[in-house]
């Protein structure tokens, strides 16, 4: 724009730069915002609580329905039959949740994503028909005839996912097949005599029901204690420093204090319970030790926050460069993987592998396990811890009507009563948050 002698109006297309402020007074008086973690763990106890109940208003449970069934489960039983509580009847929910709960870990991935696997069930007991055929009828070592067990499971996982990611075959119609399928190579495999049984020796009897950590020494479980509560304090100082280096809100070291002092007192409170019997079996620790390293990848590494960036939404994640089909064909190896590794934990507890293997309620206790635990049918919410306390809670109702002498039909009934509980839950909170605009 110029006037009417031709020359331009430099303040017409160049704005003036503010100059800069030195005013200490002023820089003191402006706003900053903070990180609301920041100023939850300022105000102390009273900022959790206050915390604490804005989560349960707007839906973020988390794990408290779990926790608050158990303990009423624990109630129940123990009023109606006071061996609920003993350390032998504990001992025995401690090792049964073992096997099922290895396929509830490879689920949570599945749920994850949003999708379902109905082929574990199958998949496990062929993964016991495969290791006894691999070491009775052809005399391979044991450890080797385990890896090509757990090899085989993935493989059909993957197949599975490449199904569903590539072919565009939905992932229930898929793993259904599997099911019915790989069920049929099981019995074929198993000939006419319906069983085979294995020797006590290898993987076997590394999971068999006499087999203990440190060979039933009671320092065995105070050891496995140890190692888990150093861990922990290890884990958040570690985070701690890392954090504060970055100029991140950070755990202060009183809360980091007082975390691993609850998990001290209950672990080992718990294995005082569980010396008191048998002590900690193999399965049980080998369990525990999965949850710990898959917990670890779901939650810190880059392939697994790239899982739960799918399971919140396809689109979005492939706007943001992640391969999906590869996280859909990956997620499944893995369910296939644990269904293999459960397969042995089941072969371990019976010696043998049958046509019940896999087979009856395995495939819906183990969906049911990892979705009462807290992980959500709909996709992109829920932890590997899952599979542990819904095990607890499956387990916990069995033996308790075990040992009231109650049918077979009532614990399904119970079971599906607190499944259906689970999923309604978990669509309440869904929509809470989408009311608190959290959803």
């Amino acid at each position: 724009m110029s006037d009417t002698s031709g020359t331009v109006k430099k303040d017409a297309v160049e704005p003036t730069a503010a100059a800069p402020v030195d005013d200490p007074t002023a820089a003191a008086g402006a706003a900053t915002a903070l990180d609301p973690r920041l100023l939850i763990r300022e105000e102390g106890f009273k900022g959790y609580i206050t915390e604490f109940k804005r989560k349960v208003k707007g839906g973020e449970l988390g794990s408290l329905p779990v926790v608050a069934g158990l303990i009423v489960i624990g109630v129940i039983f123990q009023l109606q039959n006071s061996r609920f509580l003993s350390a032998d009847n504990l001992s025995n929910i401690s090792y049964y949740l073992s096997a099922t709960g290895m396929l509830a870990i490879g689920l949570v991935f599945v749920l994850l994503l949003g999708e379902i696997d109905l082929s574990v069930g199958s998949v496990s007991g062929l993964a016991s028909t495969l290791f006894a055929v691999f070491v009775v009828n052809h005399g391979m070592e044991g450890w080797l005839a385990l890896i090509l067990t757990i090899v085989t499971g993935v493989g059909i996982g993957a197949l599975h996912g490449f199904f569903f990611a590539r072919i565009g075959v939905p992932a229930f119609v898929v793993t259904l097949a599997g099911f019915l399928g790989w069920n049929g190579l099981m019995l074929w495999l198993l000939g006419s005599s319906g069983t085979i049984n294995i020797p006590d020796s290898g993987p076997v009897h590394l999971l068999g029901q006499s087999s203990f950590f440190m060979d039933q020494s009671i320092v065995g479980a105070y050891i496995l204690a140890a190692l888990g509560v150093a861990s922990l304090a290890y884990g958040s100082l570690v985070d701690q420093r890392r954090r504060k280096a970055a100029g991140v809100p950070f755990r202060p070291t009183s809360e980091i204090a007082l975390r691993v002092g609850l998990l001290a007192v209950a672990a080992f409170v718990t294995a005082a319970v569980l010396n008191s019997a048998a002590g900690v079996s193999n399965s049980l620790v080998i369990f525990l030790a999965s949850l710990v390293i898959v917990d670890f990848v779901l939650r810190r590494t880059p392939y697994g926050r790239k899982v739960f960036a799918v399971g919140g939404g396809i689109e979005a994640a492939r706007r943001a460069g992640i391969n999906v089909s590869m996280i859909r064909i990956t997620v499944f190896a893995i369910s296939g993987g644990f269904a293999a590794v459960g397969g042995m934990f089941f072969a371990g507890q019976t010696q043998s592998a049958t046509l019940n293997a896999g087979g009856g309620n395995t495939l819906m206790l183990a969906i049911a396990a990892a979705v009462i635990g807290g992980t959500s049918l709909f996709g992109g919410r829920g932890t590997v811890w899952s599979a542990l306390l819904g095990m607890l809670v499956i387990q916990s109702i069995q033996t308790g009507l075990d040992l009231l002498n109650m049918n077979t039909s009532i614990q399904y009934m119970i079971t599906g009563g607190v499944l259906l509980g689970a999923v309604v839950i978990d669509s309440v909170s869904r929509k809470s948050q989408k009311a608190a605009g959290r959803g």
